[in-house]
C-alpha cells in the first residue's frame, strides 16, 4: 500500500539521463511474474496498442502512477469476447482503470459515411477488429464479471465526451450518461494524469470509492436511493462540496441540466443543456452539473485545474522508451507518425465548434518549460535508431506554446469560449518569442539535423509575428505545411468560430513572401477543409471549389464533419440550431448530399466526376461545367470516370456497412453486465 499522507522516493528522479529508461508495464502474467510482483495495484485496459510514448494516454497515465509508486499491469486490446483477460493479472488491489483509447471507437471504426474503415492506426499493421464498437462499456462489464465488486475507473476521450446525455451519431440518437451504460463507479474526465494519481493514492489509503466524489474533473451516477427528488438538487451540491486550488474543500455551485428523458425528446431542451455544459468549462469558474436520469442523478463535477510548467515537465520527464511494446511483429501506423515528435504545450483556447480538444484538454495553454524540451531533444539525438529529424514540435496548435490570459484575475471569471474569435481578445498574450527561441535552440541540439513543425499552425496568431513567420519558414517547413480554414463561406466559418476566410489568403502571401525570402520559394502551404459542416450547403461549397481552382489548391485530403458527443458542432447537426445564439442552422443530413459536398472539394479527381455534376446541376450551376476558366468539370466524363464508378459499385456490394452495435455480430457474444439477469436472457431468446 501507498501512504498518501508522505512523499514517496520515486524509482526515478528527473533529470532523466539517456540510460535512464523504465521496463515496460507487464502486458501478461508471465512478464507480471518476472517483475517479481505477485499482484498489481491497477489493471490499465486500453483499446489502442500498448505504446510507451508521451503522445499516447496509456503511456503518460501508467507512468505517472509508477512514478508514485504504484504497480501497473498493461491490459491492450484484450479479447473482449471473454471475460479471461481480465483475470490473468488477478483482481488489482485498487481499480481497473479503462480506455476506449486515444480515439472514441466509434470514429475510429467508421467513416462519416457510417461504413467501416479500412484500417485503425493505432493497432499492429493497421489491423482493424481488434477492438469492440463503444469499448468503454463491454471492458467495464468484463472487468466486473472477472471480480464482482471491483473498483471500475472510466476514462479516455470516449468516456470523457459521453459523461452526460449526448448526442450519438451512429444511433441517431441521444444515448444517456456512459456511466449507466458501463457502469463504471467514476469517469474521470479530461487529461487526468493527476486525477488517477490521486484516486490511486486516496483508495490505498483506505478511502472508499464514493468518498472521492469532492475531486474535480470526474462524473458520477448517484444511486437511486440517494438521489433527492427534483426540485431538491441543492442536497447534492451541498453534500458533495469540491476541492479548490488549495485542495480545500467549498462550496461550487450547481447548475441543473434538463433531464435525460427532456433532452431525448425535446431539442430545445438538448440546446439548452448544450449550452449550459460549455459554459461551464472554465475550471476556475465552472459549477457541479447535474442531470436526471429518470430517478438517478448524473454529477459532473468541474473540471480539474490546469497544471504547472513543473508538473508538465515531470510529466513528460518520465523514463519513456518511446517504443512499441517489443511483442508487436507489426509497425503501428500512429507510432510511427508520432515517433520522432515532441509535445511542447497542451490546450487550445481556438474554441472550434467541431473539435473536441478544448473539451478535453481545456482552452487554458499549458506549456513545458524551455529546458524539458531541450532535454527530451537532445535524448532523441543521442539514440543511434533516430534519424536526426523531428517530425513534429508542437501540439494541438505549435504556435501557442505559452501564451495565456494577461490577466489571472480576469481569466479565472472569463466565460467566453474563444479567446480568438470572433477577435483575438486584447488580455491573450500573443508573443511569438519564446517560441521563436525554443525553434531556435532546439535545431542545435547535437544530433538533430532538423526540426519540423507539423502540426499545424493558427494563422491569425502568425500573422501578429512576421519574426515567427520567417523562422518558420525559413528552418522549420518540410517543404509545406499545414494549416486549417476549414471553410471559405463567411457564415459557416462563424459557427465554427473560424477566422473570416481573408485571414488564410493574407497568411499565404505572407508565407510566400517569407519563403522567398528564406531562398524556398517552392515551399507550399497544405489548407485542410471540412465538408457538410453545420451551415454548409452545395452554394457555399461551390463556391469553395471556385477559390481552390482559382489558387491552384489541390486538396489531397479532406474531412467529411462527424458529429462526435459533446460537440457545440454536433449539437447543431442534431437540432439545427446554434446553441449559443439560437439561431437556425442549415444541415446537410442526406447522405447524398454529404457525398456531392465531399466530392466538391476535390472536384479535379475523375473518380469524383459525376457526383460534382449532380451537385452543379442540383444548385443551378450548369455553367460550371465545361470549358470556361471556371469550369470545374469538362461537359463529357473522362474515361477514368466510368472505371470507377464501376469500381465504386462493385465495392459496396462487397463492403462491410455499419449496423447498430445490437445488430452487429461482433458483438453478439458481449454479455455485458450482469450476464445472468432475466432480459439477457429473453433478448436472446426473440
Amino acid at each position: 500500500m501507498v501512504d498518501s499522507t508522505k512523499t514517496k522516493k520515486n524509482r526515478f528522479e528527473l533529470p532523466l539521463s539517456v540510460d535512464n529508461i523504465a521496463p515496460l508495464c507487464p502486458t501478461t502474467f508471465e512478464e507480471m511474474k518476472a517483475r517479481g510482483w505477485s499482484e498489481v495495484d491497477i489493471v490499465f485496459v486500453t483499446g489502442d496498442a500498448y505504446i510507451d510514448h508521451p503522445s499516447f494516454a496509456m503511456a503518460i497515465l501508467a507512468r505517472s502512477l509508477e512514478y508514485a509508486g504504484f504497480k501497473v499491469a498493461m491490459l491492450s486490446q484484450p479479447d473482449w469476447k471473454s471475460v479471461e483477460p481480465w483475470r490473468q493479472f488477478g483482481r488489482p488491489k485498487l481499480f481497473f482503470a479503462i480506455s476506449a483509447g486515444n480515439l472514441d471507437s466509434l470514429i475510429n471504426h467508421y467513416t462519416a459515411n457510417k461504413k467501416v474503415r479500412n484500417d485503425d492506426a493505432y493497432s499492429p499493421g493497421g489491423n482493424i477488429g481488434l477492438r469492440p464498437d463503444r469499448a468503454t462499456l463491454p471492458y467495464c462489464h468484463r472487468a466486473r464479471e472477472a471480480f464482482p465488486g471491483v473498483t471500475v475507473i472510466a476514462g479516455g476521450v470516449e468516456a470523457s465526451l459521453r459523461r452526460l446525455a449526448h448526442y450519438d451519431y451512429w444511433s441517431d440518437t441521444v444515448r444517456k450518461s456512459i456511466l449507466l451504460d458501463c457502469k463504471a463507479d467514476i469517469v474521470a474526465y479530461g487529461m487526468g494524469e493527476n486525477t488517477i494519481v490521486e484516486m490511486a493514492q486516496r483508495l490505498a489509503a483506505g478511502e472508499s470509492v464514493q468518498q472521492l466524489r469532492d475531486m474535480r474533473g470526474i462524473a458520477f451516477a448517484l444511486g437511486a436511493k440517494e438521489t433527492p427528488p427534483v426540485g431538491q438538487e441543492h442536497l447534492i451540491a451541498e453534500k458533495f462540496l469540491i476541492k479548490d486550488e488549495n485542495g480545500i474543500k467549498a462550496t461550487v455551485g450547481f447548475e441543473v441540466l434538463p433531464t435525460f428523458e427532456q433532452v431525448k425528446t425535446d431539442k430545445l431542451a438538448f440546446v439548452q443543456a448544450t449550452k449550459t455544459i460549455h459554459l461551464n468549462t472554465n475550471p476556475f469558474n465552472a459549477k457541479t452539473l447535474i442531470q436526471y436520469h429518470d430517478n438517478q442523478a448524473i454529477v459532473a463535477t468541474p473540471p480539474a485545474f490546469p497544471i504547472s510548467t513543473a508538473e508538465m515537465d515531470r510529466i513528460y520527464g518520465f523514463a519513456y522508451t518511446r517504443k512499441a511494446h517489443p511483442s508487436y511483429k507489426e509497425k503501428i501506423p500512429a507510432h510511427e507518425m508520432i515517433k520522432d515528435s515532441v509535445t511542447i504545450m497542451r490546450g487550445c483556447f481556438g474554441g472550434c465548434t467541431f473539435c473536441s480538444i478544448t473539451a478535453h484538454q481545456g482552452r487554458i495553454i499549458q506549456s513545458r518549460s524551455e529546458e524539458s524540451v531541450l532535454q527530451e531533444l537532445g535524448k532523441m539525438g543521442k539514440d543511434e535508431s533516430f534519424n536526426g529529424i523531428v517530425s513534429d514540435i508542437g501540439g494541438p496548435t505549435a504556435n501557442m506554446y505559452k501564451m495565456r490570459c494577461t490577466r489571472p484575475e480576469v481569466e479565472a471569471k472569463c466565460k467566453r469560449l474563444s479567446c480568438v474569435h470572433p477577435t483575438i481578445c486584447k488580455l491573450l498574450g500573443t508573443d511569438h518569442g519564446p517560441i521563436i527561441k525554443l525553434m531556435q535552440k532546439a535545431r542545435e541540439i547535437p544530433g538533430i539535423r532538423k526540426v519540423l513543425v507539423a502540426s499545424g499552425i493558427r494563422m491569425d496568431l502568425a500573422q501578429l509575428s512576421p519574426e515567427y513567420l520567417e523562422e518558420l519558414t525559413a528552418h522549420h517547413v518540410g517543404g509545406h505545411l499545414k494549416v486549417a480554414p476549414e471553410a471559405a463561406d463567411e457564415n459557416v466559418l462563424k459557427l465554427m468560430k473560424k477566422p473570416a476566410h481573408d485571414n488564410f489568403k493574407t497568411f499565404s502571401d505572407g508565407f510566400k513572401k517569407a519563403s522567398q525570402k528564406a531562398g524556398k520559394p517552392k515551399q507550399y502551404l497544405v489548407p485542410y477543409y471540412i465538408a457538410s459542416h453545420p451551415g454548409s450547403d452545395l452554394h457555399s461549397m461551390i463556391a469553395l471549389a471556385l477559390f481552390l481552382k482559382r489558387n491552384g489548391y489541390k486538396p489531397d485530403q479532406v474531412q467529411d464533419f462527424i458529429p462526435a458527443p459533446f460537440d457545440i458542432a454536433t449539437c447543431m447537426y442534431y437540432t439545427g440550431i446554434d446553441p449559443m445564439t439560437g439561431e437556425q442552422v442549415y444541415i446537410a443530413k442526406n447522405i447524398r448530399d454529404r457525398k456531392m459536398q465531399r466530392a466538391l472539394l476535390q472536384f479535379f479527381k475523375p473518380e469524383n466526376y459525376f457526383e460534382v455534376r449532380k451537385a452543379l446541376e442540383a444548385a443551378g450551376r450548369t455553367d460550371l461545367i465545361g470549358n470556361s476558366c471556371d469550369a470545374l468539370i469538362p461537359a463529357n466524363p473522362p474515361k477514368e470516370a466510368f472505371e470507377s464508378r464501376i469500381a465504386k459499385a462493385n465495392n459496396t456490394l462487397e463492403g462491410e456497412y455499419y449496423h447498430a452495435p445490437a445488430n452487429n455480430p461482433a458483438n453478439k457474444q458481449n454479455k455485458g453486465y450482469r450476464p445472468g439477469r432475466a432480459s439477457v436472457k429473453k433478448r436472446r431468446e426473440s
